[in-house]
């Protein structure tokens, strides 16, 4: 069984996926504060999707169990005072309890799940490959890309990246990521992927 750490959750409506790169924009005093002691000291904090509630103001009603370590890899203030960051997921988590601070900064206690075993994508899955390629060449993606270290040959990244770019409703992203096998992830994005293509 492996220990419980206790870290800050920043709940979204949104899932960051290991190796996914999040902009954000920080503005609420509490999260304002997280992200200072995550500087002071190095450590990261758990991005959670929202199961029922608001991202602003009052805690949500209910989050998402599994989520993702996120860590800072840039920051910069914006012309209208707010803190603009970048995070980089890390690694998979399971929220196995939580309690909300004075400040209602929510602390999670959480398990680290296991990375994706190395697999590389099946012969199938090269149309989702070449996809990929188009998607992360488009100009939009830039300011994300150069966060990127791609992987062409795993297919946990393939199937990661995928999750995070294709327009997918939260609860069909929130189950990839809760999947633990990248060649099944990829093989639902595939027939996703299929379905709203033209015959």
């Amino acid at each position: 069984m492996t220990a419980v750490q206790e870290l800050p959750l920043f709940p979204l409506n949104t899932v960051l996926f290991p190796g996914g790169v999040m902009p954000l924009r920080i503005f609420e005093t509490r999260y304002l504060d997280m992200i200072s002691a995550c500087l002071r000291t190095d450590t990261g904090f758990g991005v959670v999707a929202i199961h029922q509630g608001n991202e602003v103001g009052s805690q949500p009603v209910s989050i998402h169990p599994v989520g993702t370590l996120a860590r800072i890899v840039d920051f910069d203030r914006t012309d209208d005072g707010l803190l603009a960051i970048t995070c980089l997921g890390v690694q998979r988590l399971r929220v196995v309890g939580h309690r909300v601070q004075s400040d209602q900064l929510l602390m999670g206690q959480v398990r680290w799940l296991p990375d994706d075993p190395q697999q590389a994508p099946a012969l199938s899955h090269e149309p989702l490959v070449r996809v990929l390629r188009d998607l992360l060449n488009n100009e939009e993606q830039a300011p994300q890309a150069r966060f990127f270290a791609p992987d062409w040959e795993d297919a946990a990244w393939v199937s990661n990246r995928l999750a995070e770019v294709l327009p997918l409703p939260l609860s069909v992203r929130q189950g990839l990521l809760e999947m633990t096998e990248p060649r099944q992830r990829l093989d639902i994005l595939l027939g996703m992927f299929q379905e709203q293509s033209p015959t």
